[in-house]
C-alpha cells in the first residue's frame, strides 16, 4: 500500500482527522522550513553551518522534532536567503 492510501485511509477515521487537524499548522511550518532551503538549494549542513550550530538540530528541526523559538526560525529563513513575516490567517466563512 503507497503512503497516500495509507494517509487517506487513516484521514478516514474522523478521531485521526481531528489530530491531523490540530497539528495542521506544524505541518505547514515544516512544509515551509524544507520549500525555502530547496529554493535555496542548500543542504542541512549547509544550512547549520551559516546558523553555526549541528546538523542534527536541522534535521530535527526540519522533521518537526523541535519547538524553535522565533530567533531560531528567522536564522533558519535568513541563511535560506528569505525574510520571516507572520499574516492574518484567512479567515472561514
Amino acid at each position: 500500500m503507497s503512503l497516500q492510501k495509507l494517509k487517506e485511509r487513516a484521514l478516514a477515521n474522523p478521531e485521526v482527522m481531528a489530530e491531523y487537524e490540530k497539528l495542521e499548522s506544524e505541518f505547514n511550518l515544516v512544509d515551509q522550513l524544507l520549500t525555502m532551503r530547496t529554493k535555496a538549494s542548500l543542504t542541512q549542513e549547509e544550512i547549520a553551518k551559516k546558523m553555526h550550530t549541528q546538523k542534527s538540530n536541522i534535521s530535527r528541526l526540519e522533521k518537526g522534532g523541535a519547538n524553535p523559538n522565533w530567533s531560531t526560525l528567522l536564522k533558519y529563513a535568513q541563511a535560506c536567503g528569505f525574510d520571516l513575516a507572520l499574516k492574518p490567517q484567512a479567515k472561514s466563512l
